[in-house]
């Protein structure tokens, strides 16, 4: 019988097939967590083929507690007051890739099911899209990731309290033929991994600041895209880490160097033709009217989605005019200083780019919401507020426009939406926003070195 690809895997038998052919006494399993984190275990191959039938069990606490493993004390779904106990998932034959930091080993995803699937990122996503399909699209998307790498360690960096830290490469070079020449072998090593792992990388370049590389990812249908941007962060930071260096996808590490970025490029297609629903070859910038309603949900509901797009207290250090990174709700025709850029050209181009994420976000709640948000703006035949042309930093925007400038107030906005309710559900809202409620406490219970250079001695 012939070897399967990983990438061939489409149903249980298949994965069953590919674990006996090569001969592994275990496979790794992982799924992301509210804050994109990739969790698992490694499994035995016994309770891996069981699982596949009938899926596993896993405490539930990788939904009830934050980044550092601190458990949220106002959230329902889970908590003390539930014991923790665990829940359901179900592992996907068809996200099967091969492991190649680890030899043969393979690696599958898996995501939470029965009411676990209320908050999973993956299920949110699924469910989005599974609202496109009824209303007669297919959604392909594609995310850049902007990262600074270090040459640093896990065990450094702490050592050096996160200050003093030492860049790949000095200075502002971006697209840069030299760096990316003189360091050629870590550049294809990233490529060949990405690759191997079904995440391929379309262009990879320095950006603007010491260190920083930026990666295009290929386009796909957007569920994968989703797998294919939590994969690409998580083992960038595998191999790096494996290297002797470190890469961070934080939305700012420093304030003199521009923030790192997560644009989603999306375009919707006629679900049974294939058909470009962005594309009007007779409209003004090629522009459908469904990719006009389509923006205009996006725009519309960017500033009470945006938790879900800057998720962290860092996220917010980004969002200010000059670096790059949009601070209202606009859009514009090729205009990379608005939110929104919309990206004119043939069937096959014509597509939006939402330029206000960072890099820190989970991609499958980014994805989510921007698909979603332009699905509502669909359903609603809404129009979009009148384009931006030139710079729009030195524009002055209508107040409904404004985006929340603490993570604080941009949870209260999405637990206030109506909109989200309808996209999201309800057990998600409340859940999502109460985790970044805790995010924004958890940062006011410590003194900045701003603080006690400001305040100690001179008040």
């Amino acid at each position: 019988m012939a070897q399967l690809n990983p990438r061939d895997v489409r149903n249980v038998e298949d994965a069953r097939r590919i674990v006996e052919q090569r001969g592994l006494s275990h496979v790794k399993v992982g799924m992301f967590d509210l804050d994109g984190v990739m969790v698992g275990k490694y499994m035995q191959r016994d309770k891996f083929f069981s699982a596949l039938e009938g899926g596993f069990a896993f405490c539930d606490v990788v939904l009830g507690w934050d980044s550092k493993d601190e458990l949220y004390d106002n959230t329902r779904f889970t908590g003390w007051h539930t014991g923790y106990p665990d829940a359901s998932l179900r592992i996907l034959p068809d996200s099967c890739r091969d492991l190649s930091l680890e030899g043969d080993m393979l690696l599958f995803l898996a995501e939470f099911t029965d009411r676990a699937e209320r908050i999973c990122p993956r299920g949110l996503l699924r469910r989005v899209l599974a609202r496109a399909e009824t209303m007669g699209f297919s959604v392909k998307g594609a995310l850049e990731y902007e990262f600074f790498m270090f040459q640093e360690t896990p065990e450094s960096v702490r050592e050096k309290g996160f200050r003093h830290l030492r860049p790949l490469t000095p200075d502002m070079m971006g697209y840069s033929m030299l760096r990316s020449s003189v360091h050629a072998e870590l550049y294809h090593e990233l490529l060949a991994l990405s690759q191997s792992m079904d995440f391929p990388i379309e262009g990879l370049h320095t950006e603007t600041g010491p260190g920083v590389l930026e990666a295009a990812l290929g386009v796909d249908e957007a569920l994968a895209a989703g797998d294919k941007a939590a994969l690409f962060k998580t083992f960038t930071k595998v191999w790096a880490q494996r290297r002797g260096l470190m890469a961070t996808f934080m939305a700012k590490w420093s304030p003199d160097y521009p923030g790192q970025s997560g644009h989603i490029h999306l375009s919707l297609c006629d679900r049974d033709s294939g058909a470009s629903a962005f594309y009007d070859g007779s409209a003004e910038h090629g522009m459908s009217r469904i990719q006009r309603q389509f923006v205009a949900g996006q725009q519309r509901l960017m500033p009470e989605f945006l938790a879900m797009f800057a998720p962290t207290i860092n996220s917010y250090t980004r969002l200010i005019p000059g670096f790059w990174a949009p601070t209202d709700a606009t859009w514009g025709v090729e205009n990379r200083t608005t939110a929104l850029r919309v990206i004119p050209g043939s069937a096959k181009a014509q597509r939006v780019e939402y330029r206000l994420g960072s890099a820190d976000a989970n991609p499958y709640l980014a994805l989510a919401a921007a698909i979603g948000a332009g699905l509502h703006g669909i359903e609603q035949s809404w129009e979009p507020d009148e384009p931006v042309t030139g710079n729009a930093y030195e524009v002055e925007h209508p107040a409904h426009q404004a985006l929340p400038r603490t993570l604080w107030d941009a949870a209260q906005r999405l637990k206030a939406s109506s909109s989200a309710r309808t996209l999201f559900g309800d057990e998600f809202v409340e859940h999502y926003a109460a985790t970044r409620e805790w995010e924004e406490r958890q940062f006011r219970r410590h003194i900045t070195d701003w603080e006690l250079d400001r305040y100690f001695e001179i008040i």
